[in-house]
């Protein structure tokens, strides 16, 4: 079973505004080191992925705006090269809040086509500040830092735009919010994202690295291959239990009530306070594998 933690509701959540305009001012910037040159930094939003070496900073995501200088302060302790390239996992706030300050610095922003597109689309952005300048489809590598860095798109899993970043020397993998570990996940239907886009995207994570890999989730601690394996078996698990009450003739109020169907994953009582709780997942699933079905 995939306990909760205290890091459910510190670090969530925002599909992107629930934090953005609260007080940052006490947030701390945690440097973790995860393996050789590649780091974890943790504040308020989604973890952010960092590798250093002679080639400069690359970066993977930027929290929300706010936090920008104790970002780049956090990072100066692990290296004084300039922050030059930073890629997003996808398009909401608490991964690309950052995007505007990292452009005025000169830093080369990356993400996949759909990212561009969502950003360039969000109303309270109307200048159009922060867009990456170099866009992807399917996948994208750079060679930077001694490493052959890999970025793939996973097809409507938390969103439609969403990629996974491989170090293959480093032997490290940065999923975005295509995995969040040991809670619910964040499925955001509105944005393009799917159930079975989200286990597909597991999938082909599990498929890149093997385990020894050090895992960077989009949301809670750094994460294991074992770790990984369970969020793929829940992800699956809870699909079968929805799939199997709807072909039962279930409603969908009826398995959002039904704790049954997901409390062997993690309990309602544990994820109370989480901002995917019980009910919403179940709702989640029933509500996209109605669509899909």
């Amino acid at each position: 079973m995939i306990k909760s933690s205290f890091l459910f509701v510190l670090s969530l959540f925002a599909s992107t505004s629930l934090f953005a305009f609260q007080d940052m001012s006490e947030v701390k910037i945690e440097v973790i080191p995860v393996n050789e040159n590649v780091y974890m930094l943790m504040g308020r939003g989604g973890n952010i992925g960092v590798s250093v070496g002679d080639d400069g900073v690359f970066m993977i995501d930027d929290q929300f705006a706010p936090l920008t200088p104790k970002i780049i302060e956090a990072i100066k302790t692990i290296s004084d090269q300039p922050i030059k390239f930073l890629i997003n996992t996808h398009y909401h706030g608490d991964h690309t809040g950052g995007n505007s300050n990292f452009e005025k610095e000169g830093t080369l922003l990356l993400a996949h086509e759909n990212v561009r597109k969502r950003l360039k689309e969000n109303e309270k952005n109307p200048e159009g500040t922060g867009l990456p300048v170099v866009t992807f489809d399917s996948k994208l590598q750079l060679h930077l830092n001694g490493e052959d860095i890999m970025a793939v798109h996973v097809h409507n899993a938390h969103t439609d735009g969403d990629a996974l970043i491989f170090f293959p020397k480093s032997n490290v993998l940065h999923t975005g919010d295509t995995f969040f570990n040991g809670m619910f996940p964040y499925i955001d239907l509105k944005s393009g994202g799917s159930v079975d886009g989200d286990i597909e995207a597991a999938k082909t994570g599990l498929m890149l690295i093997n385990e020894n890999t050090k895992i960077i989730p989009g949301h809670g601690p750094l994460a294991t291959y074992s770790d990984y394996k369970k969020y793929l078996n829940m992800l699956e698990g809870i699909k079968r239990n929805v799939m199997s009450a709807m072909k039962a003739g279930s409603s969908k109020e009826e398995i959002v009530a039904d704790e049954n169907l997901t409390s062997e994953y993690i309990t309602d009582a544990a994820a109370e306070k989480a901002f995917i709780n019980g009910p919403k997942i179940r709702g989640t699933y029933y509500d996209s594998l109605k669509t899909e079905d």
